[in-house]
């Protein structure tokens, strides 16, 4: 029986569907028991059409806030009172944040990726960012390097709507005097692309390419012969942890320690959303060790 929960205990959670497979409620309730935090975290269903009724019950039972998932992240950035610079860019929301009534909308997901690279020592800031893919993960990659001083972002997608929609996002950060460079070309033309990663500093795979089980042994970079040392890869899938694209990456000169995979953007999308609801940085140091034991603890 758990005797911390009581009548002052404030309630958050995550909203979409299915969401019963979701590991936040272990990350964030985890953390408040790290703090002493008088709070506790639940996964909700919700589906596109449940989101007002959704966001009527964070304000009637005065949540401190909610994560948000897939099918609803479109729908609950109609529906904010507020929007953060990066949720208004990209049209999405994956964290509410509740203040006394008043919900503001944020965009965690490019956070995730800026912080696990930092975790890993590298820096977004002045950087040539080569970005392939143009759906909701990528729009909010782009948003956010963009925002945190990329020098550039060179976007690569396989069709001509996705394109479009990034462009229209790029513009709309122009004409807000966001000093980053962006590009936008398809991914078909090789030339552009393979020159983009030999002079670039950081490649990102957002998309699914390479992901189990659809298609993993998959990349969308047929040439290893444009990576090169000083290249910093990184593959926002986690399963498998070693995609096609980071072993060929390896294989084609770049160095071990400038080759990621997305494990830790979930984590740190995750510590981004728990500061702006409890103002505390997340102890990543804690969670990771108590997560591994835990899968280890699975594996016996």
């Amino acid at each position: 029986m758990d005797t911390r929960i009581s009548g002052t205990t404030g309630l958050l959670g995550v909203i979409g569907s299915p969401i019963r497979h979701s590991g936040s409620p272990l990350m964030y309730n985890f953390c408040f028991d790290y703090y002493g935090l008088d709070y506790v975290y639940l996964a909700f269903e919700c589906n596109e059409d449940q989101v007002n009724e959704t966001l009527d019950a964070i304000r009637r039972l005065q949540m401190r806030g909610a994560n948000v998932t897939m099918p609803c992240k479109q729908a609950v950035a109609k529906q904010m009172d507020r929007l953060s610079k990066a949720a208004r860019y990209v049209g999405a929301v994956n964290t509410i944040v509740n203040d006394q009534g008043v919900l503001t909308g944020h965009m965690t997901d490019g956070l995730g990726v800026i912080g696990d690279l930092k975790d890993h020592g590298k820096t977004i800031e002045g950087k040539d960012v080569i970005l392939l893919g143009a759906g909701g993960a990528a729009g909010a990659i782009m948003v956010q390097c963009a925002l945190d001083g990329a020098r550039s972002v060179t976007v690569f997608n396989r069709g001509e709507a996705g394109l479009s929609k990034a462009r229209a996002i790029g513009e709309r950060m122009r004409e807000e005097q966001v000093k980053c460079r962006m590009e936008y070309h398809l991914l078909r033309e090789e030339e552009k692309l393979y020159q983009a990663i030999s002079q670039g500093d950081i490649l990102i795979n957002a998309t699914s390419v390479g992901m189990r089980p659809m298609s993993e042994g998959q990349s969308l970079i047929q040439n290893k012969d444009v990576f090169h040392e000083n290249l910093v890869v990184y593959d926002v899938i986690y399963n498998p942890p070693v995609t096609k694209l980071m072993q060929d990456a390896l294989e084609g000169g770049c160095r071990k320690e400038n080759v990621i995979g997305g494990k830790g953007m979930l984590l740190w999308q995750g510590a981004a959303a728990f500061q702006l609801y409890t103002g505390l940085e997340m102890p990543v140091k804690q969670l990771k060790e108590f997560l591994e034991k835990r899968e280890e603890g699975k594996e016996k």
